[in-house]
């Protein structure tokens, strides 16, 4: 094998093949076209159609795509009054399917079918139980829980909602600063002075001036 088969095997080797899609003939068609049938409400509206033919025939894409837009645009601005009654419609039909499995599991003879029959309606009926618990929780909206957490380091008394009081009446602050300084003073009114000599009391007698001891006399 010469120099130049090798090299071009090598070369081939290394290679890699990708595989793209055609160009369009019409590129800013396509693109837009790809957009609109990305689109939810294109793609909703393609379902519905599909299966609202049988009661109510050939609808028009257009129409049901502008109905479905027109949904997108209330919930943004938060009106959920069309989800509400859309949640509403399918736990009534999911009703109306429990309803006609359970009368048909109760006109089979055979427990095979019996219990097919239950176990399909016992379904339609969970499904529509939680329907409506997601319309009760769209109803009453996101629920808050705020905990609260009271830290001491050593023996303290919180109050909680004692910040409140003290705003609605805040003369209690006035009568707080007349006890704290009532403690200053003594029975009589008059205030402590440090400096000033006590008088005795039975409580307190004062104590006389002790003495030269002679260790001999007293020896």
């Amino acid at each position: 094998m010469n120099t130049k088969s090798r090299t071009a095997k090598l070369a081939a080797a290394k290679r890699k093949v990708e595989a793209r899609f055609p160009e369009p003939a019409d590129k800013e068609k396509a693109e837009a076209t790809a957009k609109l049938a990305m689109r939810p409400s294109v793609q909703g509206a393609g379902v519905a159609h599909e299966y609202l033919k049988q009661p109510f025939g050939d609808l028009d894409m257009g129409a049901l795509v502008e109905c479905l837009s027109g949904g997108v645009e209330d919930v943004w601005s938060g009106d959920m009054k069309r989800a509400e009654a859309m949640l509403y419609g399918q736990a009534n039909a999911l009703q109306a399917i429990f309803t006609n499995l359970a009368r048909r599991a109760n006109a089979q003879e055979y427990l095979k079918n019996l219990e097919t029959y239950l176990r399909l309606a016992l379904k339609a009926q969970s499904q529509c139980r939680a329907t409506l618990e997601t319309l009760a929780a769209i109803k009453a909206g996101p629920a808050i829980f705020a905990r609260q957490a009271n830290i001491a380091h050593g023996p303290q008394q919180v109050n909680n909602g004692v910040a409140a009081d003290n705003a609605r009446s805040p003369a209690r602050a006035g009568e707080n600063d007349s006890a704290r300084t009532g403690l200053l003073e003594v029975s009589d009114g008059e205030w402590l002075d440090t400096g000033a000599a006590g008088a005795a009391g039975r409580g307190n007698p004062a104590l006389a001036t002790v003495g030269e001891i002679d260790g001999a006399a007293q020896r």
